[in-house]
């Protein structure tokens, strides 16, 4: 089960500077003009999680293994994408294969980096993007009217569902607002997807400021925090330059101590890798043992045999049971013996819902 985020935004926004600290490669070329990116590079990268090493010590296991986000670096955007300007198509078709949006908006002032737009205006560069996928995502409805019309007279019960939902998305996009508003029912949820559209994807507003606004933003970023609560959306303050100076540091006592000169806990890398986790409403179970201990990831909501599924298919396929210890019972009994000892490991079945931090064993038969 692979979960990704689309990094997107105008050119010289600072996309492929931060893809290139993500993920501590030069396989992004960042320079100053549009479309330095053509093909989207993707980059794995490491949830950062205190929990797991926590959990290894306990467990004494010899190996750690986190559980990664994959990052799309996609090609700059333009004003009229949706018609195929610049390298709209090529935009359109990437951004559709991603689970959710990281919008970089660029809020420095720098006159040795032109912007496509003329000016410093982030508000108006995440209009501009959000209004090209809206009108991407109203040609796309428009197209599918007249034959799920056709077919939802013909007595096509989910011809006739998606149409309904079609013709709702249409209001809504017609009057200015992304698909992601939409409120749409459990049971309506899954022909909603099914229409793949652009503005239904969440969104996180990355506000890439200069290097001294990195601790505490400027007015360019506020001014998006406010638009992003307006919207129900996230955003977080980085310094692309920043953190590729990070990235470059092999030493993790040198990172702490650079980034702690220039006030910051931690790198705003962290910040946007949780954060991404959390748009896509991912939890962490964990496996631990003397070989390793491991972080894995489901979605919120994932029942037991699903989270087993994640490790093999057959554990899925075969499950019996889950030994299931809570992560505070687990760290403060001193791990699986002292908890099964407490009665804190619960034998769990195919109906449990996985918690954020579940210690989990599986029991299956193929």
């Amino acid at each position: 089960m692979g979960f990704n985020c689309g990094i997107v935004g105008l050119p010289n926004v600072g996309k492929s500077t931060l893809f290139n600290a993500l993920t501590a490669t030069a396989a992004a070329e960042a320079a100053n003009f549009p479309f330095c990116t053509i093909e989207p590079n993707t980059g794995r990268v490491s949830v950062p999680d205190p929990r797991l090493d926590i959990i290894a010590e306990i467990g004494k296991s010899a190996k750690v293994v986190p559980t990664q986000l994959e990052f799309v670096d996609i090609a700059g955007l333009v004003r009229g994408a949706s018609k195929g300007e610049g390298l709209g198509n090529q935009f359109l078709a990437n951004i559709r294969e991603v689970d959710a949006i990281i919008h970089v908006l660029r809020c420095f002032e720098d006159e040795n980096v032109t912007h496509v737009e003329g000016g410093i205006e982030p508000v108006r560069d995440a209009e501009t993007v959000e209004t090209e996928l809206m009108l991407a995502d109203l040609e796309s409805l428009e197209k599918r009217v007249t034959p799920l019309t056709k077919k939802a007279r013909g007595n096509d019960k989910e011809a006739a569902i998606q149409l309904a939902i079609v013709e709702r998305a249409l209001i809504e996009l017609g009057e200015g607002r992304p698909a992601r508003n939409m409120d749409i029912s459990e049971d309506d949820k899954k022909a909603f997807d099914m229409l793949q559209l652009l503005s239904a994807k969440p969104v996180l507003y990355v506000c890439n400021v200069e290097e001294d606004a990195a601790a505490t933003g400027n007015g360019l970023s506020e001014r998006v925090a406010v638009m992003a609560a307006e919207q129900g959306a996230g955003s977080v303050v980085i310094s692309a330059k920043i953190e590729e100076e990070v990235s470059g540091l092999d030493d993790e006592a040198e990172k702490a101590e650079y980034l702690e000169t220039l006030g910051l806990k931690e790198t705003g890398l962290t910040r946007v890798i949780r954060a991404g986790y959390e748009l896509l409403h991912l939890i962490t179970f964990f496996t631990v043992g003397p070989k390793e201990a491991r972080a894995w990831t489901v979605s919120k909501g994932a029942k037991a045999p699903q989270a087993a599924g994640v490790i093999h298919s057959d554990f899925e396929k075969g499950f019996i049971r889950a030994e299931t210890t809570a992560y505070d019972d687990f760290v403060g009994l001193g791990g699986e013996q002292a908890a099964k000892e407490a009665g804190k490991v619960r034998q769990e079945g195919k109906v449990y819902t996985v918690q954020d931090g579940d210690i989990l064993l599986f029991k299956f038969n193929v």
